[in-house]
């Protein structure tokens, strides 16, 4: 388990994606955990990624982290922003896809996703530094289109 304590849980976005995973746990089995035990299934080493096959459909696991991760995105460009953004994913059993996020009439946010099988992050530093980033770009979009966003 690769859990950093070199502050990335205190950033914006990891307070949010720790406040999704813990939403979702409808019958309170992680309650006693704290986050970095939380989040640890968001770390993949370079070992374990090249052992996850890339042949067959995505684990669900897999999925389910996937779509914490990118909402917890959407959730904290609305944070920053305002603005009601909204999320949609497409993967196919490729494993290949997109996630595409929309304020009104502004796409604020496009990534194009590879290689889900093997979604994670060595650290979580680089979690939190990767959906840092990402909040950025689409502030950015809404910073420089600000009457699209609002149209």
């Amino acid at each position: 388990m690769a859990i950093s304590d070199d502050g990335s849980l205190a950033t914006p976005f990891m307070k949010c994606l720790v406040r999704l995973v813990r939403a979702r746990d409808s019958y309170g089995l992680w309650k006693g955990k704290c986050d970095a035990e939380l989040l640890a299934n968001f770390t993949v080493t370079e070992e374990q990624r090249r052992a996850i096959p890339v042949i067959g459909d995505p684990d669900p696991d897999v999925l389910w982290r996937l779509d914490l991760f990118y909402a917890a995105v959407g959730a904290a460009i609305e944070e920053r922003s305002g603005l009601l953004i909204s999320r949609t994913m497409e993967i196919s059993d490729e494993g290949i896809g997109r996630v595409l996020f929309t304020t009104r009439r502004l796409v604020v946010l496009s990534k194009t996703l590879r290689d889900v099988h093997r979604f994670g992050f060595n650290t979580l530093g680089k979690c939190a530094k990767t959906g840092t980033a990402l909040v950025k770009d689409a502030m950015m979009s809404i910073e420089a289109y600000p009457d699209v966003a609002r149209a």
